[in-house]
């Protein structure tokens, strides 16, 4: 770690950073390794003492209970995870965090949080008069915990509607919160007793199927039109390591350990089945994979 500092420092040209991220904080063998005495961690905090390095925080694509413990060791400034108006499950690390007084940054809210870059017909109609991608922003800018977003713009037009919404942190406005009731109503009404609310009890599966996620996955699909971003994610299944962990829905043996612990009494097998005939498409990779 050490080395990896020095080497970072004198590639881009600078005596010391403002902010350095452990990145991909994502496992319980992660976990360990920023919580053992003498780990990497000690080269961090020398870094610190040095004054190379001013602010220490960490990135996270884990599991939530994995981000919490990461949090609840106090090692940390700021974090980077997932959150969004489609995903919220983070919402109890964002508390955490907050809490704790960490600068709160959400990971790639246009692309990871929806493909709202490129919304469905019937995406566009329940979020109008705003744009998907404008309610987004509003709905993370407009909660005062959150400190800034993270985006992977590929050129400069890319920035030009962040930037639009940028510095408008107010809370939601009427047609904002109008907008995101309509969402809420439609998903319901369409989905119906299909609709998974995303409470994770059905966790652990035997096959280790990520049933929350590709149900989720499904959620959108059908209600939102959301297929392509769908099939973007579920492709990532088994493809991603600790990136994206889990297995796909078609690995389902009708075992049906899930289907007690279903609050909502869904068809748990069948809903997998029917998501991964619905999303399967090619697999895809992380860049770096």
């Amino acid at each position: 770690m050490t080395q990896n500092i020095n080497q970072s420092l004198e590639a881009l040209g600078v005596d010391y950073l403002d902010c350095f991220a452990i990145h991909g904080l994502n496992t319980e063998e992660h976990l360990g390794w920023i919580e053992a005495a003498n780990g990497c961690m000690e080269a961090v905090r020398q870094a610190v003492t040095d004054q190379r390095i001013r602010h220490i925080g960490f990135s996270t694509h884990a599991a939530l209970d994995v981000i919490l413990r990461a949090i609840a060791t106090d090692q940390f400034e700021f974090v980077n995870l997932h959150y969004n108006y489609f995903f919220q499950r983070n919402e109890a690390a964002i508390a955490l965090a907050h809490q704790q007084q960490m600068g709160i940054f959400i990971i790639s809210p246009a692309d990871k949080g929806g493909m709202l870059h490129s919304p469905s017909s019937t995406l566009l109609d329940l979020c109008y008069p705003h744009s998907p991608l404008a309610l987004n922003y509003r709905f993370l800018l407009g909660d005062r915990r959150i400190t800034t977003l993270s985006l992977g713009a590929a050129n400069p037009a890319e920035l030009d509607q962040p930037l639009q919404v940028a510095d408008i942190d107010q809370p939601l406005e009427a047609t904002e919160k109008e907008a995101l009731e309509r969402l809420q109503t439609h998903q319901k009404a369409v989905l119906g007793t299909d609709q998974c609310s995303q409470c994770y009890a059905c966790l652990p599966c035997p096959e280790a199927i990520h049933i929350p996620e590709v149900l989720r996955l499904r959620n959108l699909a059908v209600a939102y039109e959301m297929t392509a971003f769908g099939k973007y994610r579920y492709g990532m299944f088994e493809n991603a390591g600790h990136w994206f962990a889990g297995r796909k829905g078609d690995r389902c043996t009708d075992c049906g350990d899930c289907l007690p612990r279903c609050p909502e009494n869904l068809d748990i097998p069948k809903l997998l089945r029917d998501t991964s005939d619905r999303l399967q498409g090619e697999p895809r990779r992380r860049l770096w994979s």
